[in-house]
């Protein structure tokens, strides 16, 4: 059961953050995004239980990278982790139409770009912790096309009510993944688009698929949605291009209902399909993946619970 929240506490720690971020607007976001990377460096170091977990992940999953290599790419993922709470904070101000080509530049796009302007039936589309994953629904709501997404909401009721209005600004919405279904149904009777993150651990009623070489713990929601409503499902990126306020918006795979109606087990097939997808993104630029949450924590049964999950 989690600990009751103390209202005070958290009202002062909204109006901390709150001084912070009016603080971070009066330097220029890069000067930002080289502090979230000094202090990224400095977790890295002092945050023993971090780090280790990041890089057990990336050893079990690049068993060919020598340790020298594991340990940058896990100081590159903690030191993103931080970049990213700077860049949700200076999203609203940086991205705008017509500023938006100075930084996002959109990858292999086009037919994910037709799929969003047919309104005769609903998407999914996922991605996973990787890169800046918070300016994809901004993004497409910047470009017409607002977007349903589905997520946990912050402890702090005071923080988390402020950063919805600033990623709900250009018209993407956010609910709560706790009785989120009657929002997401309605969205895909609709013709609309919902978004959901992929790559989180779903505990002992989730399916299980191969995710870097080790069984993953896996939603079946997604692919349970896919098919009830007979849509596609979009598996995309949004990866920081150096360490500058950059990003390139990609799409992976697209997964078409006619893809898994022929298959034995359609939804272990999606399920795969697009975990699969996300690995293939995650490898080309390994750290820019969150490699710190516990995406391997719940085993088959039988397996003994890794070491640092």
């Amino acid at each position: 059961m989690a600990k009751p929240r103390n209202d005070r506490i958290d009202y002062l720690q909204y109006l901390a953050l709150r001084v912070v971020h009016m603080m971070m607007h009066c330097w220029p976001v890069q000067w930002n995004l080289r502090l979230a990377q000094y202090i990224g460096d400095v977790l890295f170091y002092l945050d023993a239980k971090h780090r280790k977990r990041a890089m057990h992940n990336l050893t079990r999953s690049f068993p060919h990278y020598s340790q020298a290599k594991v340990a940058r790419l896990a100081r590159e993922s903690m030191r993103q982790t931080i970049m990213l709470f700077v860049e949700v904070l200076f999203t609203t101000r940086l991205i705008r139409i017509d500023t938006f080509t100075r930084h996002v530049r959109l990858g292999d796009f086009r037919q994910t770009l037709g799929l969003l302007m047919d309104r005769h039936r609903g998407l999914i589309m996922l991605t996973g912790h990787y890169g800046n994953w918070e300016i994809l629904g901004y993004v497409l709501a910047t470009l017409g096309f607002p977007t349903v997404s589905v997520a946990r909401p912050l402890d702090n009721p005071y923080v988390n009510q402020w950063l919805l209005g600033v990623r709900e600004k250009k018209g993407q919405r956010i609910v709560d993944k706790k009785g989120a279904t009657q929002d997401i149904t309605r969205t895909l009777e609709q013709h609309g688009t919902v978004a959901f993150i992929a790559d989180q651990n779903a505990g002992p009623k989730g399916i299980f698929v191969d995710f870097f070489g080790r069984k993953a713990s896996t939603y079946k929601s997604i692919g349970l949605l896919a098919m009830q409503y007979d849509v596609p499902i979009i598996i995309g990126y949004a990866r920081r291009i150096g360490t500058s306020f950059r990003f390139e918006v990609g799409t992976q795979d697209i997964i078409y209902p006619q893809d898994w109606k022929n298959q034995d087990q359609p939804l272990y097939y999606i399920t795969q399909r697009y975990t699969k997808a996300i690995e293939n993104f995650v490898s080309a630029e390994p750290g820019q993946y969150l490699w710190i949450h516990r995406r391997w924590k719940t085993r088959p049964k039988g397996e003994a619970p890794e070491q640092y999950d």
